[in-house]
Formats: structure tokens, sequence, C-alpha cells
């Protein structure tokens, strides 16, 4: 429309300066014309006949809009735009070659492949597109998904590629044309770019070097029904029998208020179940996936909801996840202030089955006597709690029963601070006499950590030994793994509500800012005391659980002897305090999954007994395939930061990768961890697979381009001859016989004529 009304295109009148082409002659002859003519038409206006001054006032008004614009046309307005020269300029064009070109979203009623629109505009010679390219350029052709190659024929395009990586693509086209006059790239693609590579590095080098690049974006920009699973968020490691908890953003177009059903799939089968009530259009919801992970070993977690009737997309349904499963040994230590029965609960009930915690005990018995259980060595802690950082920092969760603060040194307790910051390691601090703020622990590094505000003994008018509380989840708590007493969120929550009271021993006071509240408890009043809340601090994370009396939940007589609350709850508290607690070393990768034939780079962080990074390290991998073949790999340290150590390699099977890596300084051995990585084809191509305009318009932007869609893809050539880039010519483009400019005309002329007649002026 818009160059049916001003001949050009609007990237013209961008790319152009206005300018009059007229010579001096006519300038002067156009000056001479206004002057006697202005007094003229002036004059005949001033004719009074039968006219009023409305009438003359209006008919003075398009005369000399008639005459301004007669006047301008003689001075020839002009474009003056700098055109490539036909025949003597490249153009490269860009084709999306990935799987998401297999997408039936275009047209108009019988709905085709994505791919379709490339075969029929660039794929046909004969195209009014192509001959309109081949008649004003030389034409050279890439491909593109995981990797960018020369195109030779468009029948060699596959549609197979699991990434659209736009980035590395149009670097590829700009250097192999670098030898060239280049006067632009065409980009045909959805947008849909799933890769970890920036774009701002590939622009910066297109600017510099005025190449424009011309974006066409082929598919819906937002499809009529859909659901998707952008995305899965769970632990990557868990103890061997955990509960695992996953949080699932689901998307969806068209399925407002409907009911699906989330299933997670494990190597065991069909490990958990979730209704989800999908929200309004256009809203995202996080649905809570709980399961066991029973079987050790990288195995992969498939989250999925059924094809629904009428979706565009399938394949973005699933989403599938690596979870490790360790069968390890992690060591805890307990150190209580008093004697208390739940101290051997936890030992011989909640601990004593579990072979993947060690539980060191030390407890005060009476002053100056104590006694110490489960501990490795004679040795261990023989002389009372930790006094240096390497013994504390051996251990990756502490807990401290009723013990007041004074019991420990400045240093201890800064060392306790430092076990969850710098450490990385899980602190829980337990109800008792001497806890929280009846043990005094305000104002030192510990209340620092606790997520909770320490308030002093006896600040409330209740006595706070005393204070019966009904105990359940809160809205966050209900989906924590901690709190899972059933199958399902819904007879978990059932569970709980059929406890019977327990007494907090401290009342602590409100959830710190950024802390969590998981169990709260309600009185007879309806007051709300915290139970069991915690926070994340620096590295690790610390708890603060107030009951003395839970072991009522084991012991009271309304209770079943076969409900194992109490000692699920503590099994969960433990297996949560020690996951994820980082060692001295520790490695990773940027993701989990990997293309054949990616490289895959290992990064490995290394610190000391202190917890502190170390430059100096020697650090080594193996490599080890599914079919058992084993490649070394030495880590070099990143220099950009501390700590930090990687390497690079190219697996050549696929399945899963387990690397094994050692950390080593002066022939002392530091530590070794394990990562895994699975080596398949990606599916990440059915994900956000709508048109993303936005990237696409920030190409054309950045780099003097122009957006185009299927629809107006036919002006492309003539945008393209007047881009900066290549071997230009300036050429003057006439504006004087604009279509517009004509109706103007007539619409004035007819309008004085209108006039005239309808006022019996004529």
């Amino acid at each position: 429309m818009f160059e049916f009304f001003f001949k050009y295109s609007a990237y013209v009148y961008d790319k152009g300066e206005f300018v009059f082409a007229a010579g001096w002659p006519a300038i002067v002859a156009t000056v001479v014309l206004a002057v006697a003519a202005v007094p003229a038409i002036l004059r005949y206006s001033s004719v009074r006949g039968k006219s009023s001054q409305l009438d003359r006032l209006v008919l003075l008004t398009t005369r000399l809009c008639v005459l301004s614009i007669i006047l301008v046309l003689l001075l020839q307005p002009s474009l003056a735009v700098s055109t490539a020269v036909p025949q003597e300029n490249f153009v490269g064009i860009i084709l999306d070659d990935s799987q998401s070109m297999q997408l039936a979203d275009y047209g108009d009623e019988k709905l085709a492949p994505r791919s379709d629109f490339i075969h029929e505009f660039f794929g046909n010679d004969n195209s009014k597109l192509m001959m309109a390219l081949n008649e004003r350029f030389k034409l050279r052709f890439f491909r593109f998904s995981d990797s960018a190659t020369r195109l030779e024929n468009l029948n060699e395009l596959s549609y197979s590629g699991g990434q659209t990586r736009v980035g590395p693509a149009l670097d590829f086209a700009h250097q192999e044309l670098a030898a060239v006059p280049l006067s632009g790239l065409i980009l045909v693609t959805d947008g849909a770019d799933n890769s970890i590579d920036g774009l701002s590095a590939s622009l910066q080098s297109l600017r510099a070097n005025s190449i424009p690049v011309f974006p066409v974006g082929v598919g819906m920009e937002r499809f009529n029904r859909d659901i998707e699973l952008a995305s899965v968020e769970a632990p990557t490691t868990v103890l061997a029998g955990s509960q695992v908890s996953a949080d699932v953003v689901i998307d969806h177009k068209g399925f407002s208020g409907e009911t699906v059903l989330l299933l997670v799939e494990g190597p065991d089968g069909i490990v958990g179940t979730q209704e989800v009530e999908l929200p309004n259009q256009g809203d995202s919801t996080v649905a809570k996936a709980q399961f066991t992970a029973t079987q050790e070993g990288p195995h992969l977690y498939s989250f999925r909801i059924a094809v629904q009737d009428g979706e565009m997309v399938s394949k973005n349904n699933q989403r599938d996840i690596l979870i490790v499963v360790q069968d390890r040994q992690d060591k805890v230590l307990y150190v209580e202030g008093e004697p208390t029965n739940r101290t051997g609960f936890l030992r011989n009930f909640a601990i004593d089955d579990d072979p993947n915690l060690l539980l060191g005990v030390f407890m005060r018995m009476a002053e100056n006597k104590f006694w110490r259980a489960g501990f490795e060595s004679a040795e261990e802690l023989a002389a009372g709690f930790p006094t240096t950082r390497e013994e504390l920092f051996q251990y990756k969760a502490l807990i401290v029963g009723s013990f007041e603060a004074d019991f420990f040194t400045t240093d201890q307790r800064q060392m306790i601070h430092d076990f969850v910051s710098q450490r990385g390691g899980s602190f829980l601090m337990l109800g008792g006499r001497n806890a929280f703020g009846e043990g005094g622990w305000q104002n030192t590094p510990v209340a620092e950590i606790l997520p909770v505000e320490l308030v002093p003994p006896f600040a409330n008018e209740a006595d706070p030994f005393y204070v019966d509380v009904f105990v359940t989840p809160t809205l966050f708590g209900r989906t924590h793994p901690v709190t899972q007493m059933a199958d399902t969120l819904e007879l978990s929550l059932q569970h709980w509500q059929t406890l019977p009271p327990l007494g907090i021993v401290n009342q602590v006071g409100k959830v710190k800012p950024g802390a969590v509240s998981v169990l709260e408890g309600k009185t007879a009043n309806d007051e709300t005391h915290v139970v069991l809340a915690y926070q994340r601090f620096g590295r690790g994370k610390a708890l603060a659980f107030t009951p003395v009396n839970q072991w009522y939940w084991q012991m009271a007589f309304e209770i079943p002897l076969e409900d194992l609350t109490h000692e699920t709850l503590w099994q969960q508290i433990f297996r949560w305090l020690v996951n994820e607690v980082p060692g001295q070393v520790t490695a990773s990768t940027v993701v989990d999954r990997f293309a054949p034939g990616a490289p895959v780079t290992v990064t490995v962080g290394v610190l000391d007994d202190n917890f502190i990074e170390i430059n100096n390290a020697a650090v080594t991998a193996i490599v080890t395939s599914p079919s058992g073949q084993t490649r070394d790999l030495e880590l070099d340290w990143t220099i950009d930061t501390d700590g930090e150590y990687t390497a690079t390699f190219i697996p050549d099977e696929e399945g899963f990768h387990q690397i094994h890596v050692w950390a080593e300084r002066s022939g002392e051995a530091l530590g070794e961890d394990i990562a895994h990585v699975e080596i398949a084809e990606l599916s990440t191509e059915a994900f956000a697979a709508e048109r993303r305009t936005a990237l696409l318009e920030r190409l054309a932007q950045e780099t003097g381009g122009r957006l185009y869609s299927p629809e107006n893809v036919a002006s492309l050539p003539d945008d393209l001859r007047v881009s900066e880039g290549g071997t230009t010519v300036l050429e003057v483009k006439d504006l004087w016989d604009l279509p517009l400019i004509f109706m103007l005309l007539v619409a004035l002329v007819g309008t004085e004529w209108s006039y005239r007649k309808f006022r019996g002026l004529a």
C-alpha cells in the first residue's frame, strides 16, 4: 500500500536523501512564476460578487495549495540514493536448515511446512523474486542449523538440524563473501535461535563493514493451540532413595481452564503423576512433580503431557532431564547440649538404616562430661567441637541442638558462619532450652545465617515452652521434598492435617526477607509460629527447626504403630541437608545433553582445605564412553576466574559419558568429582518455535536492513539495490510523478469546483 501511494518502498525513503533536481534556470523561472501568480490569485479572490468572506477564504486556500504543489513540482523533487551496480554486487542468501522449518504453519487455508516457502520463493529460478535477484546480483547460497556451510543446490536441504544458530551463520557467510562487493545478506528463518551464542559480536562486525541483513521471517508469530513444557528445574544429583521435587513450567495457547495430566517417567517406568489446571491464555503455570529416585547412576527422567487435539507442535510436550542418582556416604555432625531422646531416635531410627549417611554425635551429658558416637575413628572430635576449619569442613552438614552460644568460642561461632557461607555446607539449629534466643545466639555470626529473627528469651507473654500448635506445610512447603508423606501432594497434605499438635520450645521472630517458611504451627487462638524455615546463605543453606517434642508424632497413643511420619520427616531433612553440598573439587558442563559431534567443555572448580580458590592445582580427567573407551584430559586454569579449570573434547559415541576429575597440588590430593553428559540428537527445535519477530527486527535495525514476511518479500530486490553495502552509484529517483501528488491535485481542484457549484459561484 505504501508503494502504491509513494512509488517506492519505505526502505528507499529511509536510505535516500531528499533533493531538488532542477537547475538554476528552472529555479529562477519558478520564483518569477510565484511572484507573478500570487498577486493575481489574491486579486482574483478579492472580487466580491456574490461571495462571502468564508467563500473567498476557502477558494483562496485551495488555489494557493494547488499553486504551491505546482511550484514544488517545477523544482523536480527527488531522492538521491546510493544504488547497487547491476551484476557487480553479491548477495548472500542464508537458509534455515533446522528441524523447526518442518512445522506446518505456512499459508492461509491449507497449512504447509515452513520449508515450502523456501522452495517456492528461493528454489525456483522462475519465481518473480529469484528473477529479480538474479537480474541484479550475483547470488551465493548458504544453509545453517548447528553449523553453517555453502549450499550449491537447494535439494541438499534436509531440515534436520538440531539447533538454530543465527550468529555463527551470519559470521560464516560474511567471512565467505569478505573478498567481494557485498550488498547484503538475506536470512530466511523463523528466528527461533536456541543456541548459547550471542549476536552482539556478529552484528558489530556487520555494522562496521556496512553489510545490511534482510531477515525474512517464516512461521506463525503465535500458535492457535499448543502446550509446551518450557522448562524443568530439578536437582542434578540426589542420593539413592531420595524424594525429588521438580518445578515444571508449562506454557499454552488455546487451553485456558482445561486440566491435563503431567507424567514423570524414569528407569522404573512411571514414577509420578500430577494433574495440572492450565491458567488463562498467555499465562504460564508451574507444576510440582514429586517422585523417588531409586536406581543408582545417570538416568533420564521424562516429563510429558499427552498431545491434545489441535496442537500445532507435539514434540514440545515432553522434556528430558539428566539426574545422577548417587550411592555415597555423606558425613553429618550433630552436637547436642543436653541429654534428649531425640538424639537416640536420630541415630537408631532415622539414620542407622541409611547407608548414605554417617552421623557423628557429640552430646553434653553433664558439666564437662560428653558422649561421642558414630565417628569413623576414636581420634575424631576427641577434643570436642572442631577448633579448625579443616576439622569442621570435612562434614557436609552441621546440626546444633540445645547448646548455648557461650559454649562455643568466638572463633568457633565464626567457623559455623563460614561453614555455610564459604564451605557451602548446610546448618540446622534445633529447638531446645538453650537454642535460638534462649541460648543467647543473638548478635553472633550464627544469627546472621539463620532464616529467622531471634528474640530475647521470654520476650512474649506466653510461656514459649508450652505452646501447642498444629503443624501443617505452608503453601510453599506443600511441594517441598522434606514434607512429602504420601505418593501425591493431595494425600500428603491430608496426612499432615491428621497429626496431633506439638509444643514449640522456642518462639522466634518473623522469617527473614529472602528466607522460606516450610512448616508453620497454628495455635487454638489462630496464632502462627515458625516451625521449619530455611534460607540460602553464601554457598550453603541454613535451617531453623523450632519444636523439641517432635518425638510425639512417634509415641503419641493416637499415632498408629505403622505410621512413619516421624522417621520419614527426619530422613528427608537429612537427605535434603546433604544434597548438592559441594566438595573441594566440582565438575560441571554448561548443559547435560549435547548433539553428536558438538564440543563438550568441562569446567572444574578447585578449592583448598579451607575452601578457598587455588590456581596452581594439577587437574586431570578421564572420560569414559558408553562402550568403555577412555580418554585423558588435562585441564588448564582459565586465568579469568580463580580456581576454575577447563578442557574441551568431542565425543565419538552417543549415550552417557562419565567425566571423572581429580585435582592435586604439590603431590597432595585435593579431591575428585564425577560429571555425566548424554550425547544424543537434540529436540530443542520443537520448543519456542513460533516466529521470533523481535529478534529478526533487531537484526534488521542494527545492521540497516529491513524485515520481511512472505507477504511482502517481493519488494526485497528493490530494497537491496539501495543498500549501503557493495559497489554503488548515486541514483536520483523522481518524486514529481508520485500517485499521491496526482490524487492530491485532483482532490484540491475537485474541492474548489464542488464548493463553487454548491455555493452558486460558478
